[in-house]
């Protein structure tokens, strides 16, 4: 008899891996579909932000969805929760394989309600089923009373998530089209099943069909209290990731992919807070106060320089942060019976803290103002261990020690108005003393919250916070779903800038002699200039021209008396910037009358007559970022089709991270076009340089004579920096054209300056 507890140790966690497995495969498909998704509607929704902003919200309410779905089943005995669960899982496979629903096109003023329904109705039920596997699993193997605690599961459900988020883009897209893609996650959720099946027949041929009610403890419910400090607990770090994200990649360092380094931050974070490392948990908790004061202390910085180490430390940061914050929130969770619970308003507060950061601050803030308020937040709920109790080493009574600590605080502030005194965007010289006393205060403080929250703002407020500020009563920064811009004047250079962020966008002279003047990437030897000047010649005084992206409008220049020019532009906040003669001239000057088609260039070129353009200019790359949308075989089917047939496809290929050479290469190849490149170092006379940027246009068409004449003969490529000349594209051996089935920019990455973070 003594044996027989033993024995049901045994036979209870026989199987653990079995629900281990389960959880891994489950999560893993989870995040494998978010990004699969993403890329089979971008030729049906563009990319605009609002869409993913919509998409975001739709993966999350269907998380949520399955996390009360979890919670709901667990009044039924686990058999009953197996029967069910099984047949929802088979009912939500006839939604596969995945693809698009084909259901109709947006009316006018209701595509924020048409993006949800059409994801939604492409995976809603699968999506759904899936999200409440790890709940689920979690309580059936907790169902057994020898099972032990089972939220060391939850770790396990991260890291699937995790190695999800990560293959997409390394493995699943480069090495395989969408439609292989869908049957591979097809036979993903057939596993997935199968070991569903198998955890339910192992709890239903163990005995294990009690209720929640009858799960082995007494722990009342949570009360309202505990579950609200679940929810904040919860939704900062949610926030503070995509929070994150956005201020690296707008004003720190632009650089492609590096959201998913946040996400997966965030993600391995749960791993490490629910597993049983329980000292590692702890040292993270001890040291997240000073880190979160020394790099929270960036969180208002509104221009980095481009550093990647100001970018490494907002990672840092987040990462920290998130393992104290989830390891204390995996301290307060409740007794088995209320695991559903537990993590349904996890959920609600992911929810919560994405809703804030993704789709309620860009309408309210002219910044990145919730990076800053989360960071605060963060600082609020941490676990405030005193590094340094000074009070006790002197035996001060706690009324003395408060009076001090609020003394302090009033020294880190008088730091703080100095350092905005003299901020000039360094940490040189007396800025950077100042910085090290607040620091000091900080971590004097840190048993006092009201104080450590305080000393924290004043670092946000000295190290550039202050004039970031002040730039909001300006009316010179305007946000949109795109991004930040804002407009600043240079004197003594007699220039008027618009910056995306760290990124230049457009650059107009303010003397009256020189502002029509083209500037950066469009100067007359670039390769848009070289054609522009020359288009009358090349397809008669009536040319039409069709121009992707708008920027401040430098293009409109060109524009010549009796030319048909049409602007595409997905950004109406750009449009109302570069129609404001108080901001820039560029359109008021040369091209008032210009129409300006405003959404996804794509859709809307794909709407133009056949035939229509003479040239077509496609700018719509940036240097952190490409809509891999716009330069597929379909995208140029659809540029060709608006071209006439002896027209001219010119692309715009400047990019710090990404080499666009092979993609045109490799599609002008499969169509037999003639292409070149002009590569613009910009240098040409002294006087120019400070308006001027090195670029690269790409120039493309069917019809070799049209080249020639353009060209007036296409040169070796050792000749490629000379002034107005042509050269041939770099191909390269075996790269595989870019379709909408099949495309991925890793080949094409410039994996130096991802390592070296070198910004423009």
């Amino acid at each position: 008899m003594a044996d027989a507890p033993a024995g049901d140790r045994r036979a209870a966690t026989a199987r653990r891996s079995l629900f281990v497995a389960t959880i891994l495969v489950g999560s893993f498909l989870l995040f494998l579909v978010q990004p699969m998704v993403a890329r089979m509607v971008l030729p049906k929704l563009g990319g605009a932000p609002a869409v993913w902003n919509s998409a975001m919200l739709v993966y999350q309410a269907l998380l949520l969805g399955g996390y009360a779905y979890a919670h709901w089943l667990g009044r039924f005995a686990v058999r009953r929760q197996a029967v069910i669960h099984l047949v929802l899982l088979v009912a939500a496979a006839l939604w596969l394989p995945i693809g698009i629903a084909n259901i109709g096109s947006a009316a006018p003023g209701q595509e924020a309600l048409w993006v949800p329904l059409l994801l939604t109705a492409s995976i809603g039920p699968v999506f759904f089923v899936v999200a409440a596997q790890a709940p689920l699993m979690q309580r059936w193997f907790a169902a057994h009373r020898g099972a032990g605690d089972p939220y060391y599961l939850y770790a396990a459900s991260n890291l699937g998530s995790f190695a999800g988020l990560i293959s997409y883009p390394a493995l699943v897209e480069p090495s395989l089209p969408l439609a292989a893609q869908s049957w591979g996650w097809t036979a993903g959720y057939a596993l997935l099943v199968a070991l569903v099946a198998a955890t339910a027949a192992a709890r239903w041929h163990s005995g294990a069909a009690m209720r929640a009610t009858d799960l082995p403890d007494d722990e009342p419910r949570p009360t309202l209290r505990r579950q609200l400090h679940w929810l904040l607990i919860a939704a900062v770090p949610s926030g503070l990731m995509l929070s994150t994200t956005t201020h690296l990649t707008t004003d720190i360092v632009a650089m492609p992919l590096l959201w998913v380094l946040p996400l997966g931050l965030y993600l391995l974070s749960f791993v490490i807070a629910f597993s049983t490392a329980d000292r590692l948990v702890q040292l993270f908790a001890f040291i997240a106060p000073p880190v979160l004061l020394a790099a929270g202390g960036l969180a208002l910085l509104s221009n980095g320089g481009g550093t990647m180490i100001i970018a490494i430390t907002g990672l840092a940061m987040l990462f920290v942060v998130s393992v104290a914050l989830h390891g204390y929130l995996y301290h307060l969770r409740p007794a088995p019976r209320h695991l559903t619970l537990f993590y349904l308003i996890m959920s609600a507060g992911g929810v919560l803290g994405g809703l804030f950061a993704a789709l309620i601050a860009p309408l309210v803030f002219d910044w990145v103002y919730e990076h800053p308020l989360l960071v605060l937040a963060a600082a609020a709920l941490l676990p405030l261990p005193a590094l340094l109790p000074w009070d006790k080493w002197l035996r001060l009574s706690p009324r003395l020690a408060r009076i001090i600590a609020a003394l302090l605080v009033g020294v880190a502030f008088y730091a703080a108005a100095a350092m905005a005194a003299e901020w000039t965007g360094t940490l040189e010289g007396t800025v950077g003393i100042w910085a090290l006393v607040i620091l000091v205060v900080g971590l004097l403080v840190i048993g006092w919250r009201w104080a450590y929250v305080a000393t924290l703002a004043a670092l946000m407020l000295g190290v550039g916070g202050w004039n970031t500020i002040q730039d909001s009563f300006t009316g010179n920064r305007v946000r949109s779903y795109f991004g930040v811009y804002t407009v600043t004047d240079d004197g003594f250079r007699q220039e008027r800038r618009l910056a995306h962020g760290t990124t230049l966008h457009g650059l107009q002279r303010t003397d009256a002699a020189r502002r029509d003047e083209p500037t950066t990437y469009y100067g007359h030897q670039s390769g848009v200039g070289l054609t522009l000047d020359r288009a009358s010649e090349l397809a008669g005084p009536n040319a039409a021209i069709g121009i992707v992206g708008l920027g401040a409008g430098t293009l409109a220049c060109y524009r010549k008396p009796g030319q048909d020019w049409t602007i595409f532009e997905i950004d109406p906040v750009m449009v109302d910037i570069a129609r404001d003669p108080s901001k820039f001239t560029f359109l008021a000057d040369c091209a008032g009358d210009t129409p300006i088609v405003l959404g996804d260039a794509r859709l809307q070129i794909a709407k133009q007559p056949a035939g229509r353009f003479d040239i077509l200019v496609i700018d719509a790359f940036s240097s952190d970022a490409i809509p891999l949308h716009l330069l597929t075989a379909e995208a140029i089917g659809v540029y060709r089709r608006a071209l006439k047939p002896d027209g001219i496809l010119l692309v715009h290929i400047s990019n710090r991270f990404f080499d666009l050479e092979p993609v045109l290469a490799a599609e002008a190849k499969a169509r037999g076009w003639t292409a070149a490149i002009r590569i613009d170092p910009a240098a040409a006379a002294p006087d120019t340089l400070t308006s001027l940027t090195g670029s690269s246009w790409v120039a493309l068409t069917a019809t070799p004579q049209r080249m020639t004449r353009l060209t007036g003969g296409i040169l070796p490529r050792e000749k490629a920096y000379e002034n107005g000349v042509w050269v041939p594209l770099e191909s390269r051996p075996g790269f595989a054209r870019w379709t909408d089935d099949y495309a991925s920019t890793l080949p094409v990455l410039i994996w130096k300056h991802i390592i070296g973070g070198r910004d423009e």
